[in-house]
Protein backbone atom coordinates (compact mmCIF):
# COMPACT_ATOMS: atom_id res chain seq x y z
CA UNK A 1 0.00 0.00 0.00
CA UNK A 2 1.50 3.29 -1.11
CA UNK A 3 0.83 6.33 0.89
CA UNK A 4 2.09 9.19 -1.52
CA UNK A 5 -1.78 9.63 -2.28
CA UNK A 6 -2.41 11.33 1.17
CA UNK A 7 -0.88 14.89 1.32
CA UNK A 8 1.91 15.42 4.33
CA UNK A 9 1.37 18.53 5.95
CA UNK A 10 4.82 19.01 7.09
CA UNK A 11 5.23 19.43 3.14
CA UNK A 12 4.64 22.35 1.18
CA UNK A 13 2.57 22.23 -1.66
CA UNK A 14 4.15 21.63 -5.05
CA UNK A 15 4.88 24.33 -6.84
CA UNK A 16 2.09 23.94 -9.53
CA UNK A 17 -0.60 23.93 -6.61
CA UNK A 18 -1.69 27.86 -6.22
CA UNK A 19 -3.42 28.68 -3.06
CA UNK A 20 -6.44 31.06 -3.85
CA UNK A 21 -6.82 34.15 -2.48
CA UNK A 22 -10.72 33.65 -1.51
CA UNK A 23 -10.02 33.08 2.21
CA UNK A 24 -8.19 36.59 2.42
CA UNK A 25 -11.51 38.26 0.59
CA UNK A 26 -13.98 35.97 2.66
CA UNK A 27 -12.57 37.66 6.32
CA UNK A 28 -12.24 41.08 4.52
CA UNK A 29 -16.13 40.39 3.51
CA UNK A 30 -16.96 38.94 6.66
CA UNK A 31 -15.20 41.72 8.84
CA UNK A 32 -17.26 44.01 7.04
CA UNK A 33 -20.45 42.53 7.11
CA UNK A 34 -20.09 42.46 11.14
CA UNK A 35 -19.06 46.15 11.26
CA UNK A 36 -22.30 46.92 8.49
CA UNK A 37 -24.65 45.03 10.89
CA UNK A 38 -23.59 46.27 14.07
CA UNK A 39 -22.23 49.77 13.59
CA UNK A 40 -24.42 50.82 10.41
CA UNK A 41 -28.19 51.12 12.29
CA UNK A 42 -26.20 53.14 14.85
CA UNK A 43 -24.64 55.04 12.51
CA UNK A 44 -27.76 56.12 10.58
CA UNK A 45 -29.49 57.24 13.92
CA UNK A 46 -27.02 59.28 14.72
CA UNK A 47 -26.37 61.02 11.69
CA UNK A 48 -30.28 60.93 10.87
CA UNK A 49 -32.10 61.20 14.14
CA UNK A 50 -29.92 61.97 17.03
CA UNK A 51 -27.90 64.65 16.02
CA UNK A 52 -30.74 66.95 13.59
CA UNK A 53 -32.98 66.57 15.97
CA UNK A 54 -31.30 66.90 19.00
CA UNK A 55 -32.38 63.67 20.66
CA UNK A 56 -30.17 62.08 23.11
CA UNK A 57 -27.18 64.47 21.50
CA UNK A 58 -26.39 67.45 21.61
CA UNK A 59 -26.60 69.65 18.35
CA UNK A 60 -23.25 70.40 17.94
CA UNK A 61 -22.20 66.59 18.39
CA UNK A 62 -21.43 66.24 14.79
CA UNK A 63 -19.79 69.91 14.07
CA UNK A 64 -16.54 70.54 11.93
CA UNK A 65 -14.37 70.80 15.17
CA UNK A 66 -15.38 67.70 17.13
CA UNK A 67 -15.56 65.64 13.82
CA UNK A 68 -12.01 67.33 13.02
CA UNK A 69 -11.00 65.81 16.05
CA UNK A 70 -12.16 62.87 15.81
CA UNK A 71 -10.28 62.45 12.46
CA UNK A 72 -6.92 63.31 14.20
CA UNK A 73 -6.81 61.15 16.85
CA UNK A 74 -4.64 58.06 16.15
CA UNK A 75 -7.75 56.12 17.80
CA UNK A 76 -10.20 57.85 16.22
CA UNK A 77 -8.38 57.71 12.83
CA UNK A 78 -7.59 53.88 13.46
CA UNK A 79 -11.65 53.27 13.92
CA UNK A 80 -12.97 55.78 10.82
CA UNK A 81 -10.20 53.49 8.73
CA UNK A 82 -11.70 49.87 9.39
CA UNK A 83 -15.26 50.84 9.46
CA UNK A 84 -14.88 53.01 5.94
CA UNK A 85 -12.58 50.74 4.84
CA UNK A 86 -13.95 46.84 5.93
CA UNK A 87 -17.79 48.71 4.36
CA UNK A 88 -15.82 48.82 1.09
CA UNK A 89 -14.19 45.23 1.07
CA UNK A 90 -17.92 43.73 2.19
CA UNK A 91 -19.25 46.03 -0.75
CA UNK A 92 -16.67 44.30 -3.29
CA UNK A 93 -17.41 40.91 -2.25
CA UNK A 94 -20.93 41.10 -1.72
CA UNK A 95 -21.55 42.91 -5.40
CA UNK A 96 -18.57 39.76 -7.04
CA UNK A 97 -20.67 37.13 -5.58
CA UNK A 98 -24.09 38.70 -6.18
CA UNK A 99 -23.51 38.91 -10.29
CA UNK A 100 -22.97 34.98 -9.91
CA UNK A 101 -26.44 35.23 -8.55
CA UNK A 102 -27.78 36.81 -11.07
CA UNK A 103 -26.18 34.45 -13.76
CA UNK A 104 -23.69 36.25 -14.84
CA UNK A 105 -20.03 34.56 -15.13
CA UNK A 106 -17.63 37.47 -13.53
CA UNK A 107 -14.01 36.36 -14.30
CA UNK A 108 -10.85 37.63 -13.24
CA UNK A 109 -11.44 41.11 -14.84
CA UNK A 110 -14.57 41.44 -12.61
CA UNK A 111 -12.22 40.22 -9.54
CA UNK A 112 -9.80 42.57 -10.53
CA UNK A 113 -12.31 45.78 -10.77
CA UNK A 114 -13.92 45.00 -7.64
CA UNK A 115 -11.27 44.43 -5.14
CA UNK A 116 -9.04 46.31 -6.78
CA UNK A 117 -11.58 49.46 -6.52
CA UNK A 118 -11.91 48.27 -2.67
CA UNK A 119 -7.99 48.20 -2.78
CA UNK A 120 -7.94 52.03 -3.88
CA UNK A 121 -10.85 53.55 -1.78
CA UNK A 122 -9.12 52.13 1.05
CA UNK A 123 -5.74 53.38 0.40
CA UNK A 124 -7.63 57.19 -0.71
CA UNK A 125 -9.44 56.86 2.62
CA UNK A 126 -5.76 56.03 4.45
CA UNK A 127 -4.38 58.97 2.33
CA UNK A 128 -7.07 61.11 3.09
CA UNK A 129 -6.74 60.73 7.26
CA UNK A 130 -3.02 61.06 6.51
CA UNK A 131 -3.24 64.30 5.18
CA UNK A 132 -5.69 65.31 8.43
CA UNK A 133 -2.64 65.31 10.83
CA UNK A 134 -2.39 64.65 13.89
Amino acid sequence: MSHSATPNPRRPAPATERRSPEPIFWALFGAGGMLAALIAPMLAFITGIAVPLAFLLPADAMSYPNMLALAQNPIGKAILLAVVAFFFWHAAHRIFHSLHDLGIQAGNGARVVFYGSAFVATLVAGAALLLIGF
